[in-house]
């Protein structure tokens, strides 16, 4: 570039808050689908505390190819959130979680219906901490078995009617 030549200095964007910008979320969710709205939250500008089991961590860390031996998958479902390790399966990691919940906005989860029941964490016992509390569930689990046996006598009707 001539000497003479105008200097122009790269345009960067004003730093704006996101649509979410102040909202607490804790993701408690594993394995593509909850952890995926977790990410969209913090894209937006949302504070996502990502909770994984210790020892293990999250089965996405270990999906797909890597690079500098860091799963590519997670780098992308984990961007924009701090981890955690926290064993929801004992009390004092239930305890732990309610301190976080009462904190907290939103809610994700999205383990097999009653689980988080079954851990002293459901719905009920996060208000309890938060009556303000959001709670999403995402699930590619039914959380009702007669809808399923339903869904496939109808798919069963239907090829019957057509043959």
């Amino acid at each position: 570039m001539p000497p003479d030549a105008p200097q122009h200095e790269p345009v960067v964007p004003p730093s704006r808050p996101g649509a979410l910008d102040g909202l607490r979320v804790l993701d408690l969710a594993t394995f593509i689908a909850g952890p995926f709205c977790g990410g969209l939250m913090a894209e937006y500008g949302a504070d996502v505390v990502k909770v994984e089991q210790p020892g293990v961590g999250d089965s996405l860390r270990e999906l797909g190819p890597k690079a500098h031996n860091r799963g590519l998958f997670w780098a992308l479902e984990a961007r924009g959130r701090r981890s955690i390790t926290l064993n929801l399966r004992d009390a004092r990691g239930q305890a732990l979680a309610l301190q976080m919940i009462a904190k907290s906005d939103i809610v994700i989860e999205n383990f097999r219906p009653g689980t988080l029941e079954r851990w002293n964490l459901g719905y009920e016992q996060m208000r309890a901490v938060n009556p303000g509390v959001i709670l999403v569930r995402v699930s590619g689990v039914r959380a009702d078995r007669a809808v399923r046996r339903a869904a496939r006598a109808s798919a069963g009707s239907r090829r019957r009617s057509a043959a």
